[in-house]
């Protein structure tokens, strides 16, 4: 069934031009994407803004960290290693399982949507649906794959959330260490907010 839903998308890559070219800039160039948001949210948003940067950052970090050991614990092929799939892109022959990407993706648009930024995050997390596709479009994962980055994604972005309380000194000093540096003065807006 995994390799069937797997054949289902990428037997669409290499035929379709802007389906190519989409699929391969979204599965490229995702996490940068998400960075430029987490930044403009970070430097124009108000206080709590920064608080959800801190805590996106953190959920993405302990999703890739949980990818990390799972990948050790079960090591399975990518599509391309044991099938002959439509590879858009070049990739080395690591454990497919799960996709780091994915989690990425996913944990930092939960963790943008648990904060209550509700547009924002469902932006987010449409374009982390889109990027899941795209690991499959392109060869590099199978639909399972994705799957588990969710989950991770959704536990961790939880977590993280059920225990801010835990992170928020965290948070609290790298926002005041960012407030105090010269060169990024504090806004009005963020003085009346303290």
């Amino acid at each position: 069934m995994n390799y069937k839903l797997f054949q289902a998308i990428n037997q669409n890559a290499g035929h379709h031009h802007f389906l190519d070219g989409l699929m391969v800039f979204v599965t490229k160039d995702a996490l940068l994407i998400y960075a430029l948001v987490l930044l403009l949210m970070w430097f124009i948003g108000k206080e709590k803004y920064k608080y959800t940067v801190v805590f996106a950052a953190i959920t993405g970090g302990l999703g890739l960290f949980i990818n990390f050991i799972l990948g050790h614990i079960y090591y399975e092929p990518r599509p391309f290693v044991t099938h002959h799939v439509n590879l858009l892109i070049q990739h080395t022959k690591d454990s497919g399982f799960p996709s780091d990407h994915s989690t990425g993706a996913f944990s930092l648009a939960l963790a943008v949507l648990w904060r209550k930024h509700r547009k924002i995050g469902f932006g987010m997390l449409l374009f982390a649906i889109l990027t899941g596709i795209s690991r499959v479009y392109v060869g590099h994962h199978y639909p399972f794959d994705v799957l588990a980055s969710v989950i991770v994604a959704i536990i961790t972005s939880r977590f993280v959330y059920a225990f801010s309380s835990v992170f928020k000194p965290i948070a609290r000093i790298i926002i005041s260490t960012y407030n105090r540096i010269p060169l990024f003065p504090k806004t009005e807006q963020q003085s009346v907010s303290k």
